[in-house]
């Protein structure tokens, strides 16, 4: 009724004006956010399912990898005993050429914890070897030269010592003594302990000492067994030493893949191969530390029986008045020696030559003596000058398997 009140009451030739219209769209705001967050995560799912580069984006690194010619696969036909396992064929060439080795570097060896089974790698090398770890491993090391390979016998970490007939490391790998003089007069012998850890420290008792010194290696340090051959090489005799529980462990600890009571024989024994694995060439196994261990018959007992298996000797440092190793070794009819004096117990010139003295006395009393020490610069220094007039005073210096086989016969 408004509206025809208006028309009429309106100006005739006047045209009434009219609304305008708003544009509408067929949908809010809102939902046009919602619609364009939903196309997001659509596409989001798609990239993520269908993208054939899950981690696109992280950095990457493209090697060229050639066909090896036929040098390279003639060296990849060479057998395991000759050092190299199936995983030193994969190496690559490219790393070996740009990351030559240097003096004391670290390596990495993979380890498998005995009382979990879990596999963890640990430093080995430095002068804090085997107490650090980290994230790569290391292959096998190689056959050392002048190693009799039918005294090996390969392992899941390496070649290890085996007898072969008549022939034993113990045997094969002690160093030249006149044992016919050695019967008939006072002998001594001396064990160097701690090497293969520090080059330094290990070529000084190499190179400074005389051939008759025994020297003792640790599993530990970024190649124990080149330092080993060069000490052979110099005509030592090598025993390698086995970390063993003491009785504060592990306030104080021997190391990596350590023989503990607490492990079953074949943890054990499994921790053993490890060791025996990291060179070749030793006539024998002496303790590192192991106090509770060398003390402990259901732990030692096993280890005593391995070891003369595999044709070694076992020489105990003494350091434990409750060690069972002289019963176990005697069952077994193996070598067996056992230190009489700790030469520098005190590390002072004079306390070591306090300490030869007492050596150079029991030698004359029960007709053989052997003495430990460790690679200390003042130690290598009062030993090898106290050796050049040991002759002179009627005492013969022998190495270690000499003494040995002259405290069984005698």
């Amino acid at each position: 009724m408004t509206e025809t009140a208006d028309d009429l009451s309106a100006p005739l030739g006047r045209d009434k004006p009219r609304r305008k219209r708003r544009l509408r769209l067929p949908f809010t705001a809102m939902q046009l956010l919602a619609v364009l967050l939903g196309l997001f995560l659509v596409s989001f799912a798609g990239f993520a399912i269908f993208n054939k580069d899950p981690l696109g984006g992280e950095p990457m690194t493209r090697l060229a990898i050639r066909e090896p010619n036929a040098a390279d696969k003639a060296g990849d036909d060479k057998p395991a005993a000759a050092g190299h396992g199936q995983d030193s064929k994969q190496e690559s060439k490219q790393e070996t050429k740009d990351a030559p080795k240097q003096a004391g570097e670290q390596k990495t060896v993979t380890m498998i914890d005995g009382s979990t089974g879990m596999r963890h790698d640990v430093v080995i090398g430095g002068d804090a070897a085997g107490k650090s770890e980290t994230a790569a491993a290391s292959a096998p090391p190689p056959v050392m030269a002048g190693i009799d390979p039918k005294l090996l016998e390969k392992s899941r970490y390496g070649m290890i010592p085996a007898v072969s007939g008549d022939l034993k490391p113990f045997n094969v790998y002690a160093a030249d003594a006149d044992r016919a003089k050695a019967a008939k007069m006072p002998v001594v012998a001396i064990l160097i302990g701690g090497l293969g850890v520090g080059a330094a420290k290990t070529t000084d008792a190499i190179m400074r000492l005389p051939a008759a010194v025994t020297l003792a290696f640790t599993p530990y340090g970024s190649d124990p067994g080149k330092l080993a051959e060069r000490a052979r090489a110099q005509r030592h005799e090598i025993f390698l030493q086995i970390p063993m529980e003491p009785y504060d462990f592990p306030d104080n600890d021997p190391g990596p893949q350590t023989l503990l009571t607490s492990l079953s024989a074949d943890q054990n024994m499994d921790r053993l191969y490890w060791h025996l694995s990291r060179m070749q060439g030793y006539a024998g196994l002496t303790n590192f530390m192991g106090a509770r261990f060398i003390a402990t018959e259901p732990a030692m007992q096993p280890i005593i029986r391995e070891a003369a298996k595999r044709g070694l000797g076992f020489f105990d440092d003494g350091s434990s008045p409750r060690s069972i190793a002289p019963q176990a070794a005697g069952s077994q009819a193996m070598p067996f020696g056992k230190g009489d004096i700790a030469i520098d117990a005190v590390p002072t010139p004079a306390e070591i030559d306090r300490a030869l003295t007492k050596l150079e006395a029991a030698a004359r009393e029960r007709g053989v003596a052997v003495g430990t020490a460790s690679a200390l610069p003042v130690s290598i220094e009062r030993i090898g000058a106290w050796t050049k007039t040991l002759g002179d005073r009627g005492i013969l210096l022998v190495p270690l398997t000499t003494a040995m086989l002259k405290s069984k016969s005698s």
